[in-house]
């Protein structure tokens, strides 16, 4: 005994902190607001401080000493005012009968309270002896009176009553019904309850957070505790119930003797180590205490805000647990989407299905759903049409039980794989803008349940939601092989273009062959000619290839009259071209770059010339940096064609050109840290100017090989 008085004696003061935190706190709250959402606040407030001093007097002199009882007598009529100002008002007014029991009620206790504090004034205490039996019988009569008034104004008091009021009457009735037990177990066996009694701080311990609940403004603000919080706290009051259970239960078996203390001891272990073990190990017990919770303890099943929440994290974070180890891409896109609505019910898994070039729907990727569904097995066209249609969620539960239609009168036409297998619970269309890019089925959740009016409103949202996402991939996807498709089209055309380059080439060789054929050095020309256009014809080839799509070109030092002499040589079936180069003078860029640049302006100035002019390359070096210039005498170009049209592409004054030499040699050029410059004038002729990084000291020889990057 010694041992449950002094937990009797903690529990009391924690009770006493805590009744007088809660009563600080509702004088700190706007009382205005507080009563307007909570009638009788006033009330409230007393009541608080009425059962502050009762637990300050319980605690001091004993929760079944004298004292305690005047104190209780001072907390029931702070209850009985609260009952009376809160279930009652000028709409919903107390029957007469109830208000004459209110009174009477009140009366007594006032009668006890006056009794006590002047007994106590004169003598300095009271006795138990001859002052408790009759403050008890004042008690008893008090919790008897007060739970009839609660019964009443809960079933027939002013309608509209909020959960707080609702808390707050809940825990005086569990108080009042367990004083009430006391008095009764006294009268049956003409001995007190002392265990009950000394636990009863424990009870007021249990009805502190009503008060709480109270205190909050909870009228049009709900409670904002998350799922995760309210499940906890329900654990830890479990947890204290089973200790409030575990001493009586030893108080009892210490009150009958022999060995049942220690059975009652191996007894409550087993339960508890069960209880515990149970919501470890069994994901359908977590699972069905999520439900209960949501159900009984929330105005709505899910938290809109952390479902959404994690709804979106899931579809935007790339490579999570959902793609179970695949690559990434469309496909982990696909089982973040089935994740998704899966876990916004409580499925363990889910089906993801996609449209077939036929129309029907195929399982195109799965989220935790084991082994089962056939690679066949698909959603027909006759489905895939009703659910685009209607975007109706199919309760498969409702579908076994024979549901045939939907509203409207459309025929469900869900195939028979799907209804036999019991593990599939919800078929989810996937609707874009009235197009179904998707159809996702969810597993059976570890406690199955029937869908409501949230389940079905969260899901066609998430749905259309995932929609978006899903369409987004799609033309992405589409996008990138459009772009592939641009970027094989672009070197094609350039190809394309050098490619004319070299068949006028050919063509004017033909030519010539015709009236030099028997001159031995014109032929040994035409075979160097030849294997050069072979192997220029090869490279661009090559250049299709997708491997040498992007191809970094190598930049290096590169020696320019060797290469004059290689573009002088290519063009001389053409026309002979006149070279000056500085001695010795480099670039840092690409060989192969930088000819064919050459190559195209020299055959432009070919072509803009007569067959009796000259077209010069000079080379030199200037301002730090290589200049290399093509001039020709040709028909010359006017200022507004080269500022508006020279270098864009697809533009050309050729009756059989591509428009594309010019743009392609100022990308490449720009590509290298270089330049074109065009000057010209009509009938003048014209002068193309490159400018290129100089090699060596001062040019870009320094930057290193891979600065630069060359799209072949």
């Amino acid at each position: 005994m010694g041992a449950l008085t002094s937990l009797s004696a903690i529990l009391g003061g924690l009770a006493l902190a805590g009744f007088a935190g809660v009563t600080l706190w509702l004088l700190m709250r706007p009382r205005a607001r507080m009563a307007t959402l909570m009638p009788g606040f006033g009330w409230l407030v007393a009541a608080a401080a009425a059962m502050t001093l009762w637990c300050a007097a319980a605690y001091v002199f004993g929760p079944g000493s004298a004292e305690a009882l005047v104190g209780r007598a001072l907390r029931n009529i702070a209850i009985l005012g609260w009952l009376g100002a809160t279930f009652w008002n000028e709409r919903a007014p107390m029957s007469r009968p109830l208000r004459l029991i209110q009174r009477m009620l009140v009366t007594f206790c006032v009668v006890a309270l006056l009794f006590g504090g002047a007994v106590w004034l004169r003598q300095g205490g009271l006795s138990a002896e001859w002052a408790g039996p009759g403050l008890e019988l004042v008690a008893m009569i008090a919790a008897s009176g007060g739970l009839l008034l609660i019964d009443s104004g809960v079933r027939h008091g002013s309608a509209g009553l909020r959960m707080p009021v609702l808390a707050v009457a809940g825990g005086f009735a569990m108080l009042w019904a367990y004083e009430l037990n006391i008095q009764l177990i006294a009268a049956l066996t003409g001995a007190p309850a002392t265990t009950l009694i000394l636990l009863l701080p424990a009870v007021a311990l249990l009805a502190l957070p009503t008060f709480v609940v109270a205190a909050m403004d909870v009228g049009r603000e709900r409670m904002r505790l998350s799922r995760t919080a309210a499940t906890r706290t329900l654990l830890l009051i479990g947890g204290a119930l089973y200790l409030v259970l575990i001493g009586l239960v030893g108080a009892v078996a210490r009150m009958v003797g022999g060995n049942y203390a220690e059975l009652a001891q191996g007894l409550s272990l087993v339960v508890a180590l069960g209880a515990g073990g149970m919501l470890l190990a069994s994901g359908r017990a977590r699972a069905w205490l999520s439900v209960m919770i949501s159900k009984h303890f929330f105005e709505h099943r899910y938290d809109y805000r952390a479902e959404w929440m994690r709804f979106t994290a899931t579809l935007a974070r790339a490579g999570d647990d959902a793609g179970q180890g695949a690559d990434k891409g469309e496909g982990d896109l696909y089982r973040r989407v089935a994740k998704a609505l899966a876990e916004l019910t409580g499925s363990p898994g889910a089906l993801l299905m996609l449209p077939d070039p036929q129309g029907s729907y195929r399982v195109a990727d799965r989220w935790h759903w084991e082994a089962g569904v056939e690679a066949d097995a698909i959603l027909s066209l006759r489905s895939a049409f009703m659910l685009q249609d209607t975007g109706h969620i199919v309760d498969l539960d409702a579908v076994r039980r024979g549901a045939t239609t939907v509203a409207g009168g459309h025929d469900l036409a869900i195939p028979d794989w799907l209804v036999a297998d019991t593990r599939a619970w919800v078929v989810v269309p996937v609707l874009h803008f009235q197009r179904m890019i998707a159809v996702v089925v969810l597993h059976r959740p570890p406690v199955t349940r029937a869908l409501d009016w949230e389940d079905l409103d969260v899901l066609r949202i998430a749905g259309r939601q995932a929609a978006s996402y899903l369409a987004e991939s799609h033309s992405q996807q589409a996008l990138s092989e459009a772009k592939r498709f641009d970027e094989f089209n672009r070197r094609f055309a350039f190809i394309m273009h050098d490619i004319k380059n070299l068949a006028s080439q050919l063509a004017l060789l033909a030519r010539n062959a015709e009236r030099h054929a028997d001159n031995p050095a014109f032929r040994a020309d035409m075979v160097e000619t030849l294997k050069l256009s072979a192997g220029r014809l090869s490279d661009l080839l090559a250049r299709l290839s997708p491997r040498e799509r992007g191809r970094a070109a190598e930049a290096g030092r590169v020696a320019i009259e060797p290469l004059l002499d290689a573009v002088a040589a290519q063009m001389r079936p053409r026309r002979t071209l006149s070279i000056g180069c500085d001695a010795g003078l480099a670039a840092w860029a690409d060989s192969g770059s930088v000819r064919q640049i050459l190559e195209h302006l020299a055959t432009n100035a070919i072509d803009a010339s007569s067959d009796d002019g000259s077209v010069q390359l000079i080379a030199a070096r200037e301002a730090g940096r290589v200049r290399i210039d093509v001039l020709d005498q040709g028909c010359g170009m006017t200022r507004e064609f080269i500022r508006d049209e020279l270098f864009k592409p697809f533009v050309s004054t050729k009756e059989a050109g591509f428009g594309l030499g010019a743009y392609e040699a100022l990308q490449i050029a720009q590509a290298m840290g270089g330049t074109i410059d065009v000057a010209s004038e009509p009938g003048k002729g014209s002068r193309f100017t490159l400018w290129l990084p100089a090699a060596g000291e001062g040019g870009a020889a320094g930057r290193g090989n891979d600065w630069m990057k060359v799209a072949s």
